[in-house]
């Protein structure tokens, strides 16, 4: 800024400096204008808005994509898990009181669907290296009322292994995926929502699939499995006004369906933008002060959904990259366990912590295709002079 006289007073005048967006939707979407804004149109103008022809495409192509029989569209990814379980209580496979595994460190939207059934979580730290729960730890939680391990691929990195497959198998576990952050993502051939018995999806539209509001969907390999989520999604009906089970209003309308269908032949191409970008970060971060997170070694394993440093100095860091213009979050300030609404779970600070440190020191960075190399470059040299 500067000061000029004019009559006698200082005027003040600031340089514009362009904040660095932590993620600009609106920068994301546009680049699909023209064919997001004819199919919604055409929706528009057909007179359908639920459960109709872009409903039926975007399923059919997103099935197509993971790789499974069965893609189901719902309101949400919240709802997508609430499901899954749901439906396993309606086939007798679970019941209210049962157990399912899942991480300590993950969104509550994964403890959520699991309490919302009368089902206990059951929750695991995570590897200090990838943040994704550490599957050795999960056989020493199972006990007699274990019914399922939930995984979320957190930050969009896929937690699979053979021993986890082991495991569901020796046990006669249900594998569900939170796949919440991963669409794209590879465990060799396999996509992540194609790797365990059911997968719930989030299209919410900060997603690397975004829709333009609340989106989800469920896939699985199941055709009974798949009919009953599909009914429950519907108020538990299959034929209109025959109710066979008490339901959710869950269904994904047909404007949503449509962007997410123009939105999902782009995936793997701003996957790979998001795999650039974290490459430029772990190769020219020098700063240390800063644990970087990892690069798998099958890189296709990663879709960088969030790319998350950690630092005990995150809060000071935080205002310093703000005060440089550029954009952080933090995912997440409070883990599940700690949270007022699961104060019933009897879980104390120091309980989980692996998951509370990274709660502490947590740090997103940008990291969104069409982000320019230069704010890239601007990212990473700030970093780097932070003392």
């Amino acid at each position: 800024m500067f000061l000029h006289m004019k009559s006698g007073l200082a005027i003040r005048q600031n340089f514009y400096v362009r904040m660095i967006k932590f993620l600009d939707l609106q920068q994301v979407n546009l680049k699909h204008a023209p064919e997001i804004e004819s199919r919604l149109l055409n929706v528009f103008r057909s007179g359908w808005y639920l459960l109709g022809e872009q409903n039926q495409i975007f399923e059919n192509n997103l099935k197509a994509y993971i790789g499974v029989p069965h893609a189901i569209g719902v309101a949400n990814g919240l709802d997508a898990l609430r499901l899954i379980l749901k439906a396993y209580i309606e086939l007798g496979v679970m019941k209210p009181g049962d157990e399912v595994i899942v991480p300590a460190n993950t969104y509550i939207a994964s403890l959520l669907a699991i309490t919302d059934n009368g089902l206990i979580p059951v929750l695991v730290e995570p590897d200090e290296n990838t943040c994704n729960i550490d599957i050795q730890q999960i056989e020493a939680n199972i006990t007699s009322r274990t019914k399922a391990i939930m995984i979320v691929h957190l930050y969009g990195r896929i937690v699979f292994d053979e021993m986890l497959k082991e495991l569901c198998q020796k046990y006669q576990l249900k594998l569900i995926e939170d796949n919440a952050q991963a669409i794209g993502a590879r465990y060799g051939n396999i996509r992540s929502g194609a790797l365990g018995d059911a997968a719930g999806f989030s299209f919410y539209p900060g997603k690397n699939l975004g829709a333009l509001g609340d989106a989800g969907a469920v896939t699985c390999h199941d055709d009974e499995l798949a009919t009953l989520i599909r009914a429950l999604a519907n108020y538990g009906s299959s034929k209109k006004y025959i109710n066979d089970y008490t339901g959710l209003n869950s269904r994904l309308d047909e404007l949503q369906a449509a962007v997410l269908d123009v939105k999902l032949k782009f995936i793997d191409d701003e996957n790979a933008q998001r795999r650039q970008i974290a490459k430029r970060y772990l190769s020219e971060i020098k700063n240390e002060e800063i644990l970087l997170p990892q690069m798998p070694v099958n890189e296709d394993e990663h879709v960088w959904h969030l790319f998350v440093i950690r630092s005990k100095k995150r809060n000071q860091l935080q205002q310093y990259l703000t005060d440089h213009q550029i954009q952080t979050l933090i995912h997440y300030p409070l883990p599940p366990h700690l949270q007022k609404a699961y104060e019933y779970l009897n879980k104390k600070p120091g309980d989980y912590p692996i998951t509370e440190q990274m709660a502490e020191t947590c740090l997103s960075l940008p990291i969104w295709p069409g982000l320019t190399d230069a704010d890239v470059a601007k990212v990473i040299q700030v970093i780097n002079d932070f003392k």
